[in-house]
């Protein structure tokens, strides 16, 4: 990022040529250090004598900038590395991304580029920015900006989205210290470009926008080591649907994973991910002038009735609260506000505010020394530019000297406000918004927001193929590890089940145990609610019967009896299982049909905090039957989050287990605990001698 000597492989002097272009922002930005454009067309550019070739360059220049296409960029690199280079951007696109051949001809320039030792950024990037040193290495036409204060990293492998959010960024006047491309990312990655700005001074704030985060330990440390320097993370990373995931493949060659699961370890390490181009620009600002920032409550303050009733809907729709005021706010604003105001949050404080502009600052005020309002936004009706003007004088000396986040929103969509207002608002540090949704959209980004209180735990995938165990033998091993299981045993004939079942008295269940039958109601492999010996005799006969028919298996294990379950208040399904990429996750959804009709499912890192288990598990659009409804008991809970946090100790501690599934677990009320009802268990190799 601050090379003493920059190599232009390609330069030219055509006026706004990706060759020109380079020399001429290096001109732009009065770069100090030594330039060596090298060219066969030009003798000089811009003055500057020009080098045959790679071959002549002096040994040991920091930086090469390759403006040359996508077939000669394999040797330049290899003439670069045995010119001792140090690093190289690669413009040119044409490899990973579109197929097996790029691909592999990428693997090449990765291979020479490691070799060697040599950075390199790209290929199919736009380069960098650094505005902190005045060094830009890209085709994109620039211009210096100075930085008086710390500043935002921009990092995104897309070039066209580097570029997109600098520009946003820069024009809520928020200063942009880096604006990095990591392209397809042969060598360098953007978790190893975002840690080498960890400790530059000139950095506050990271905004990142990445399609595929290919070394997750490396992110989650990076996203650590921020939270402890206070620097905030705002990340935004598509690939929710399967052509998302596909456009990435062909846009950066990435091999995109499991987006929940990314999103579950994002969100636990103290990053603040976001799903759209304005929130992550919104979000950022509100972070970059907040960093320390917690959110639970909003305040909010209007001159309009419309407006009022706009935000409590709106609120309500992205989870955002909006608390109620203390009687002293209450009291103190009903000195402040005409009679007929209602005293109430969002607070309305009515059209007196055109002709008294200090009620605005005199509310805020109010509102802001209420301690269940954690945050404040402004929303309201600007008016010509004198009322603009005299509102402001109102609300500025309360919201620039706010320790609490505050944001002001003139509606009016693009109507454009004064030059010299807006230079004012931007000098005084208050987040000018032109919609109030924007701004409360930003604000519940925040307050959903998890500070780390500790961070995922790394686990070891399992070694080897994964191989499933019939139900009885995962819960067994699970009985082991100390979890209640119901009672019972596995019988290889009628004679059998029927002492088991005797001993474990009627009625039972009868279940098929084979590890090839994964769904066994399908087979006609369970029977329930069996009586008494007769019935148990017809039902081993009528199983064994109907999985014969149904599969090829060559025989099952034999037949669980086991004890009947009491009817639950509730089924859910629980599991822990190991990403390859990113570690153990636990996952939990309503049972039966619920789970997969409403894609409804919740995830968090094994090893979480037992609060962080709840409040994932209060995330459910069906969360509210935990807690009674229309006359149903309130449910237990705890014993959900304490058989989540079991299996998450389980999964983190035996690395020979990939996965256990509990479908479905029986909830019954509060204080009566959960039943393990069904088990599949998936390990690195059967264990000789389980017992069955």
């Amino acid at each position: 990022m601050r090379p003493r000597s920059i190599a232009v492989i390609g330069a030219s002097a055509e006026p706004f040529s990706l060759g020109n272009n380079v020399m001429a922002n290096l001109a732009a930005f009065g770069y100090e250090g030594e330039i060596l454009p090298v060219s066969r067309r030009f003798e000089s550019i811009d003055g500057i004598a020009c080098i045959r070739s790679v071959a002549d360059l002096p040994e040991g220049i920091d930086l090469a900038a390759l403006v040359v296409p996508a077939a000669a960029v394999r040797q330049t690199i290899a003439e670069c590395a045995a010119a001792g280079v140090g690093a190289a951007v690669i413009f040119a696109s044409g490899f990973a991304e579109l197929g097996t051949a790029g691909a592999e001809e990428q693997a090449e320039i990765t291979r020479i580029a490691r070799a060697a030792g040599m950075a390199v950024l790209g290929p199919n990037c736009l380069g960098f920015t650094n505005y902190v040193a005045g060094v830009p290495v890209t085709f994109e036409r620039m211009q210096p900006v100075a930085l008086t204060k710390a500043g935002v990293a921009v990092v995104a492998q897309s070039g066209a989205m580097t570029g997109n959010i600098r520009d946003a960024l820069r024009s809520r006047g928020l200063p942009v210290a880096y604006a990095i491309s990591t392209g397809n990312e042969a060598v360098l990655s953007a978790e190893e470009v975002l840690t080498g700005l960890l400790d530059d001074p000139a950095v506050a704030t990271f905004a990142a926008f990445v399609e595929q985060i290919r070394d997750p330990a490396a992110f989650l440390d990076f996203a650590k080591r921020a939270w402890q320097r206070g620097k905030p993370v705002v990340l935004m990373h598509p690939g929710r649907s399967q052509r998302s995931r596909e456009a990435a493949q062909s846009h950066t060659g990435a091999m995109v994973g499991d987006h929940e699961v990314m999103e579950a370890f994002v969100r636990s390490s103290a990053v603040t991910l976001v799903d759209s181009f304005d929130e992550l620009f919104d979000t950022t600002l509100l972070r970059h002038r907040y960093p320390s920032a917690r959110i639970r409550g909003l305040g909010v303050v209007t001159n309009s009735g419309a407006v009022r009733g706009f935000c409590l809907d709106f609120c309500e729709e992205i989870g955002l609260a909006l608390p109620d005021l203390r009687p002293m706010t209450s009291q103190a604003l009903s000195g402040i506000l005409p009679d007929f105001a209602t005293i109430d949050n969002p607070l309305d404080i009515t059209a007196m505010g055109m002709s008294k502009p200090n009620l605005f600052g005199d509310s805020c005020a109010a509102m802001l020394a209420d301690d269940s309002v954690d945050a404040l936004l402004v929303a309201a009706m600007g008016g010509a530019p004198k009322q603009v003007l005299a509102k402001w004088e109102s609300l500025k000396p309360v919201l620039a000297s706010s320790d609490k986040p505050v944001a002001l929103a003139f509606l009016g969509d693009e109507l454009p406000m004064s030059d010299a207002f807006m230079a004012d608002v931007r000098a005084a540090g208050v987040p000018f918004f032109r919609s109030p949704e924007r701004a409360m959209r930003a604000f519940a980004g925040i307050a959903r927001f998890r500070e780390a209180r500790q961070f995922p735990a790394a686990a070891l995938a399992a070694s080897g193929e994964a191989e499933a165990l019939a139900e009885y033998r995962g819960k067994r091993r699970l009985e082991r590890a100390g979890f209640g299981i119901p009672r019972g045993a596995l019988a290889r004939d009628a004679d059998e089940a029927v002492r088991i079942a005797s001993e474990i008295g009627y009625p039972v269940a009868l279940k098929v145990q084979s590890a090839a039958i994964v769904h066994k109601t399908d087979v006609g492999g369970v029977r329930l609610g069996i009586a008494n010996e007769a019935a148990l005799r017809e039902a081993f006969a009528s199983v064994a019967m109907s999985v014969a028919a149904a599969t090829a298996d060559a025989g099952p294990d034999g037949m669980l009896v086991e004890e009947m379950a009491p009817r639950p208040d509730l089924e859910m399904v629980v599991s822990a299982r190991r990403d390859p990429s990113w570690g153990a996750v636990l996952v939990a959804g309503l049972g039966g049909v619920l789970t997969e009709l409403l894609d409804d499912v919740a995830l968090v890192p094994a090893g979480s905090p037992r609060s962080d288990i709840e409040v994932a598990l209060r995330s459910l659009r069906g969360a509210r039957l935990f807690d009674g409804y229309r006359g149903s008991s309130a449910l237990d809970v705890e014993a959900v989050v304490d058989l989540l946090d079991r299996l998450g100790r389980l999964i983190l501690e035996d690395g020979d287990i990939s996965e256990v599934e509990i479908n479905p677990i029986a909830v019954y009320a509060k204080g009566d605990g959960v039943r393990i009802l069904d088990v599949l268990m998936s390990v690195r190799a059967p264990v000789a001698g389980d017992p069955a």
